[in-house]
């Protein structure tokens, strides 16, 4: 996966505004998935920052790995596809991500998301947070 693309480095290297404080994306950590061995969430913003309303996280899947099979009861989720690629099987069908790809998953969908041999990058957001 190419990080030095500009957009890329932007965002890793960016800024989050928040009523509390500004966070530097580059000093959140990278925490693994609980569930899932090759994911990681960088926590952009969370449940705590927007009184549970939303949550947005750069969401990292290193290159052969997957967020495996599963689905959010209350939440509805936004991927937006940043580097890399993959595909996401949402209930019947297979999408495949690429930089530029959106895909809504509805509230209890199931889903997976698999990435590709470069590995993958997205923002996921939140509504109501996640976490």
């Amino acid at each position: 996966m190419n990080t030095k693309d500009g957009f890329i480095e932007a965002l890793l290297h960016g800024k989050v505004g928040c009523a509390r404080a500004d966070k530097d994306i580059e000093d959140l950590p990278w925490n693994p998935h609980p569930k899932f061995p090759g994911v990681f969430l960088k926590h952009l913003v969370t449940g705590q920052d927007t009184q549970g309303r939303f949550s947005a996280h750069i969401v990292r899947v290193d290159p052969g790995q997957a967020i495996g099979d599963h689905a959010h009861g209350a939440e509805i989720e936004l991927h937006e596809v940043v580097a890399g690629s993959g595909h996401c099987l949402l209930e019947d069908q297979k999408i495949d991500y690429r930089p530029g790809v959106f895909v809504v998953v509805p509230q209890g969908a199931p889903h997976a998301v698999i990435a590709g041999d470069e590995g993958m990058l997205l923002l996921a957001k939140f509504a109501p947070a996640l976490c």
